[in-house]
């Protein structure tokens, strides 16, 4: 079984990813969205965990005790959301040092901005908050040594291929 985990800042292409993924059957692999669940309002989070971070914790450690049950069928998954690499450390724990390879989905400033105001239509996240964590996001990956695919210039193809190649090992 092998779980590959894709997070990163909005814009950066992992949904895309994912999405693209989860329409090729001949992979044979799962595919989960953090936000499928749900996302409530920062009040709610507050309200529900005491903090937004509070309530993302919470959901990532319920989404790896979810994802381990899945892994006992011995295909691929493939995760996507939008979490810390601390939270998915701490739930991999909770559910029994359940094995997953990270992967940091990134794009430059500029592309994610465009992403963001383009596309998708959200220009209010194209805000200095979500740079910062993107920015901070690519710090912690590159001090874990974890895996980091920068979509800022490469063609989707190219970064369903690099996933995939994750996912095969």
């Amino acid at each position: 079984m092998t779980l590959v985990i894709l997070i990163g800042a909005s814009g950066s292409g992992k949904t895309t990813i994912a999405h693209a993924i989860a329409k090729r059957p001949v992979m044979g692999a799962s595919v989960f969205f953090f936000d499928s669940i749900g996302v409530p309002s920062i009040e709610e989070m507050i309200r529900e965990c005491g903090s937004g971070e509070a309530w993302q914790r919470t959901r990532t450690v319920a989404w790896m005790l979810r994802l381990a049950e899945q892994a006992k069928a011995g295909h691929p998954i493939l995760f996507e959301g939008q979490t810390r690499f601390s939270f998915l450390a701490e739930g991999a724990a909770v559910a029994g040092g359940l094995v997953y390879t990270p992967i940091l989905v990134d794009c430059d400033d500029e592309v994610r901005t465009g992403r963001l105001t383009g596309a998708r239509k959200q220009p209010e996240l194209a805000n200095r908050n979500m740079m910062n964590w993107a920015r901070h996001l690519r710090t912690e990956a590159a001090a874990l040594g974890h895996p980091i695919l920068d979509t800022s210039r490469l063609a989707l193809e190219d970064c369903i291929d690099w996933v995939s190649a994750h996912l095969r090992h």
